[in-house]
């Protein structure tokens, strides 16, 4: 995939998910530099995301990003989506790929009924759901690349140091609004599967023969 493909897939699934009335805010993609040389997708306010890497509670973590607007998309339920991807001379460097949910709440399971009138509601009222961060990592610096314990490209659930499932290679971002939409808002992913945009286009592999002898996530054929 190139810069401008991958700034695409953004827009489309941005313009899907407002069209659907599943976010109702979000920012578009800010660039800096040159696509044929050093190049970084992201957002305007993509300074106050730095919050997410201090050792602080996911509340605080959450808040800030909020309070800062660093997202891309922020979802109904007051989840944040966010993208960042750096490429030199047109070839994919680095990503982070970041699902960061709503701590509190308590305003759609506290009055169940208001939000159980349109179904898209139904997998974010529960009240055992535990609100965690998702985030795919990718980079292709082999000095911080370690077989099994490493990979170029992998997933962290929470805030886990060490929890780094591989990945079979970089995810574009409508595969990661696939994931995030097929495996948190099912209900609404079901209802709208036909308007939510797909996409054929997909980074170069880089799981090794190790990484795919334990537990890995497939993103394609």
């Amino acid at each position: 995939m190139t810069p401008q493909q991958t700034i695409t897939q953004i827009i489309k699934l941005t313009e899907a998910l407002v069209g659907l009335s599943l976010s109702n805010e979000q920012n578009f993609p800010a660039t800096h530099g040159n696509s044929n040389a050093a190049f970084e997708i992201t957002v305007s306010t993509a300074a106050g995301m730095s919050v997410a890497l201090k050792n602080v509670a996911y509340r605080d973590i959450y808040s800030e990003l909020e309070r800062a607007r660093c997202f891309n998309i922020k979802m109904l339920d007051g989840a944040l989506i966010s993208f960042r991807y750096r490429f030199q001379s047109r070839d994919l460097t680095e990503h982070s790929l970041c699902y960061y949910p709503s701590p509190d709440l308590e305003h759609f399971q506290n009055e169940p009924e208001l939000y159980l009138q349109d179904d898209i509601y139904a997998d974010v009222i529960a009240r055992n759901i535990v609100p965690f961060p998702v985030r795919f990592d990718y980079s292709n610096d082999a000095n911080k690349f370690v077989d099994t314990h490493h990979p170029y490209s992998h997933l962290t659930l929470g805030q886990y140091k060490n929890c780094r499932i591989p990945v079979c290679s970089p995810l574009g971002p409508l595969a990661f609004g696939g994931f995030i939409l097929r495996n948190f808002y099912n209900t609404a992913f079901q209802k709208y599967s036909n308007q939510i945009p797909q996409t054929s286009l997909y980074f170069a592999k880089t799981i090794t023969i190790n990484e795919q002898k334990i537990p890995h996530i497939v993103c394609r054929i």
